[in-house]
C-alpha cells in the first residue's frame, strides 16, 4: 500500500541559523573606519539591523545563514521551491530505502486524494477511481517495473507529483525575506505557504532582529501589490498599490491589516 500524507502536514525543522547576528558585523564593516578586529569585539546593535532592514539596503543581510530540514511535501511544492535561485538545495533521492524497503509515499490534498471520477480504461472498460486509487495504481506499476528489472531512474518518470519529497535548504536572510513576502500570499499555493509560514515562525523565534517585518509583500510594503489579482480574502481589508497611493495624496498615510490575520485568515 501507498504511505499517505496530506497536504498542510508537513515538517520543517531549523537546523542552523539565529544567535550570532552577523548583519551588524557586515554593516559595521562598509560604515566605519575601525579595524576589523574593532568591528568583530563591538556588542551587538539591534538598532543597526533595524535601520539596514528598513532602509531596504539589504546586501548586510546575506551574511547571515539559515538552513533547515523539510519533509512530508510533495513535488508539486519541490517544484515551487527551487524557482528561488538564491538557495541551496539537497535533494534526498526517490530510490532511497528505508529499513531495506521501497517507500512509495504521497502528499496531496484529501478531497484531491478522496474524488472518484468514472475513467475509460485502455480496453473500453469504465472503472470509479479516486485520486487514491490512482497513487495505488502508480505504485503497483512501479513495484512491476523493479520485478521486471527495469532501472528506477527510468521508472520514476511516472511517478506522480505527489510523491513526497525530503531535502536540506539553505537561505541567507536577504534571500529568505524576498521569498517569504512571495511564498507567504495568500494567492500562493496552499501547500508552499504552508511551508513558507512554517519556516518564518522558525526564523522569528531564531532571529527576531532579523525577521520581526518579514511576511508577504503587504506586510513589508504596507500595500498589496497582486492589482487586479488580490487574493479576494484580502479586498477591502488591504489596500491595493493604487489604493495606497490614493491614500497617501489625500492623508499622508497608509493602513492595512495586521500581520497575525493574514497569517491564520481572520476577516
Amino acid at each position: 500500500m501507498i504511505e499517505e500524507h496530506y497536504t498542510g502536514n508537513g515538517q520543517v525543522m531549523l537546523l542552523a541559523g539565529g544567535g550570532k547576528i552577523y548583519t551588524d558585523i557586515a554593516a559595521r564593516f562598509v560604515a566605519s573606519e575601525r579595524s576589523l578586529e574593532d568591528i568583530a569585539a563591538s556588542p551587538y546593535s539591534r538598532k543597526i539591523v533595524q535601520n539596514i532592514i528598513s532602509s531596504g539596503h539589504r546586501a548586510a543581510l546575506e551574511f547571515d545563514y539559515f538552513i533547515f530540514g523539510v519533509a512530508g511535501y510533495s513535488r508539486v511544492t519541490e517544484t515551487q521551491l527551487v524557482r528561488k535561485r538564491l538557495a541551496s538545495y539537497l535533494i534526498k533521492s526517490g530510490r532511497a530505502e528505508l529499513g531495506g524497503k521501497r517507500r512509495f509515499s504521497v502528499v496531496y490534498p484529501e478531497k484531491v486524494a478522496d474524488f472518484r471520477a468514472r475513467l475509460t480504461l485502455p480496453d473500453g472498460h469504465e472503472a470509479m477511481l479516486s485520486g487514491r486509487d490512482l497513487a495505488e495504481l502508480s505504485r503497483q506499476w512501479y513495484d512491476a517495473g523493479l520485478g521486471a528489472g527495469l532501472p528506477e531512474e527510468d521508472l520514476r518518470y511516472m511517478k506522480p507529483q505527489a510523491t513526497e519529497f525530503k531535502a536540506i535548504i539553505g537561505m541567507n536572510a536577504h534571500a529568505l525575506i524576498d521569498w517569504f513576502s512571495i511564498r507567504c500570499c495568500r494567492n500562493a499555493q496552499h501547500e508552499i505557504r504552508d511551508l513558507a509560514w512554517k519556516m518564518l515562525r522558525l526564523c522569528r523565534k531564531a532571529a527576531p532582529d532579523l525577521f520581526a517585518g518579514a511576511g508577504p509583500n503587504c506586510v513589508q510594503l504596507g500595500y498589496c501589490p497582486e492589482g487586479d489579482r488580490q487574493n479576494a480574502s484580502c479586498r477591502g481589508r488591504v489596500p491595493t498599490k493604487a489604493q495606497a497611493l490614493a491614500i497617501l495624496r489625500e492623508h499622508g498615510g497608509c493602513t492595512g491589516a495586521p500581520l497575525e490575520e493574514l497569517e491564520d485568515g481572520r476577516d
